[in-house]
């Protein structure tokens, strides 16, 4: 039996080729990959996005942008599907976490990398907000990137990916040691050099000028010397009716400049203190070349004396909060001060006091005093005392700001004339852009310093174009907010405005605007008059400082 040549081509094309079943297996699972990670807010704002194949920003961002829109209310889904790809997303508190794969990929592996991506973000960001997203984003891309690879997802646990992030590097270590015993020889290679200038400098002046003369009219008297890496300085008194020295030693180096007899053009110093010898600063120029290149230098800390008074003895530190939300189209929609007067003691010694206060005359604002507190001294005379007047007020330290507290006010009110800052932003569409146009008008209570006003924009390639402002503009890209700045609003400009154009938005994207700023002065109006020592003798010197702070101000 003869077979043609047509046979057997059909025969040989109708067997399957192991090889090519296994190209096509294989083209078949490389398409099987998560194209991207990502975190957004439910408005659609993208905060982390981790792209595991190769893909244009302008791709990736039109696909996180249309994915808000296909997300239904009230369904029970996980996953939403398009033409293209598969959105396969769970809701974490006000954000999404979010995989984007194509139609081909295994759902059921895509959902197990998605749970175990959900355990991983509170590890690194324990607050699931924009603002903690956004600080924990380099750590959560790190984390992204071990449980996927290539699209693919890995076989690890969330304690596997914990410790390949948190890895240490043992050349890493050693090379800071290396580098770190190099910097610490050339340093005491150059203390040694001075010491040895310093040296020979003195050597010169005592032979030019003989050596110290005598002191003329001092009981007791002090040298200073200045020391180039310790300072350590002591006096002692005169014996007898003689002259006395006060002698300073350093074990490494020291400059002093000794003056024999006072020339011409030098003071004579003022009685009962012996010369007073300083030094010029000196800059190590070899560290400060290591600086400039990046290195990171531990330089010797240096014992300073310290001074006679770090502050006032007594601080007495008025602060109002404002919390104000204004609606849009005009009109309060909360008003709300909280005050505090709080008082800082250095000396235990300065707590026997009583503090006199004066308020304003701003009728809608109710005081409260401390629980210790005496009210009835308070009510008839505006003194701020303990009941116990045997009893101190507590020291704090030179570094607590907050202090004792001793009287706290909240005023409300619903009056927009009350309001230090008022904001009208009109935007208005014309063709395929945006124009807006904001103006702030600020009361003539108050001088508001540091002005930031910060007005959401949608999501923006580019800066916006900034036709007229009155201060300066900054656009933070991350956030997409764009900062009017304004250092100081007083009787010279209490209006200015701000026009800008954007693409094609809705006008509810630029709300709601954010607005901070301070001031010197205070609704209340209190004023510290006088300290009263319990003890006897002079009151202790005390300084008040008074500001006014938004806590929330916004345009809603």
């Amino acid at each position: 039996m003869v077979s043609s040549p047509c046979l057997r081509s059909e025969f040989r094309s109708a067997i399957p080729n192991p090889r090519s079943r296994f190209q096509i297996q294989f083209l078949t699972t490389s398409n099987m990959v998560v194209l991207a990670a990502s975190i957004i807010s439910k408005p659609g704002k993208v905060l982390v996005s981790r792209q595991f194949v190769d893909m244009t920003r302008i791709r990736i961002e039109g696909l996180l942008a249309a994915f808000p829109k296909l997300v239904g209310t009230g369904k029970q889904h996980t996953y939403v599907e398009t033409e293209n790809v598969r959105y396969v997303y769970q809701p974490i508190e006000s954000l999404y976490l979010l995989l984007v794969t194509n139609k081909q990929s295994n759902i059921l592996e895509d959902l197990e990398t998605l749970r175990l991506l959900s355990k991983l973000v509170p590890e690194y960001s324990y607050s699931l907000d924009e603002e903690g997203i956004c600080k924990h984003a380099f750590e959560l891309i790190f984390a992204f990137d071990e449980v996927t690879s290539l699209g693919h997802k890995e076989n690890v646990t969330v304690a596997q990916v914990k410790q390949y992030c948190e890895m240490e590097s043992h050349e890493e270590k050693l090379h800071k040691l290396v580098m770190q015993s190099k910097i610490n020889e050339t340093k005491d290679v150059m203390k040694r050099k001075a010491s040895e200038i310093d040296k020979s400098k003195v050597d010169k002046n005592r032979g030019d000028k003989g050596g110290f003369g005598p002191l003329q009219s001092m009981g007791s008297g002090r040298i200073e010397n200045s020391f180039t890496d310790l300072s350590i300085s002591s006096s002692a008194t005169g014996f007898g009716s003689g002259s006395g020295l006060g002698l300073s030693s350093d074990v490494d180096s020291f400059s002093t400049k000794s003056k024999a007899r006072p020339t011409s053009s030098a003071t004579a110093p003022p009685r009962g203190l012996g010369m007073k010898l300083g030094k010029n600063p000196r800059k190590n120029q070899f560290l400060e070349s290591l600086k400039a290149e990046g290195e990171v230098i531990l330089e010797d800390v240096q014992p300073r004396a310290v001074p006679s008074a770090l502050t006032d003895p007594v601080t007495l530190n008025v602060e109002e909060k404002l919390n104000v939300t204004l609606k849009r189209d005009g009109g309060v929609s909360n008003f709300d001060v909280q005050g505090t007067l709080s008082l800082q003691i250095l000396n235990q010694e300065d707590g026997h006091i009583q503090v006199q206060v004066q308020t304003g005359d701003n009728q809608a604002i109710s005081f409260k005093t401390h629980p210790n507190m005496n009210k009835e001294l308070f009510a008839n005379d505006c003194i701020l005392g303990l009941k116990d007047p045997n009893r101190p007020f507590p020291p704090g330290q030179a570094g607590d700001a907050g202090g004792v507290g001793l009287l706290k006010w909240r005023m409300q009110s619903t009056d927009e004339s009350m309001v230090p800052l008022t904001i009208n932003c009109w935007p208005s569409s014309s063709g395929n852009e945006t124009y807006v146009s904001i103006e702030y008008e600020a009361s003539s209570m108050f001088d508001l310093r540091n002005v930031v006003i910060s007005v959401p924009l949608p999501a923006l390639r580019e800066a916006p174009s900034v036709r007229q402002i009155d201060g300066e503009w900054r656009y933070d890209s991350r956030n997409s907010f764009l900062q009017w700045s304004v250092l100081l609003i007083d009787n010279s400009n209490r209006s200015g405005s701000m026009e800008f154009v954007v693409p094609l938005s809705d006008s509810s994207i630029f709300f709601p605007i954010s607005v901070q700023f301070m001031a010197t002065n205070t609704f209340s109006d209190l004023k510290v008059t006088n300290i009263i020592p319990l003890k006897g003798g002079n009151p202790p010197k005390y300084a008040q400082r008074t500001q006014l702070i938004t806590e929330n101000y916004q345009v809603v």
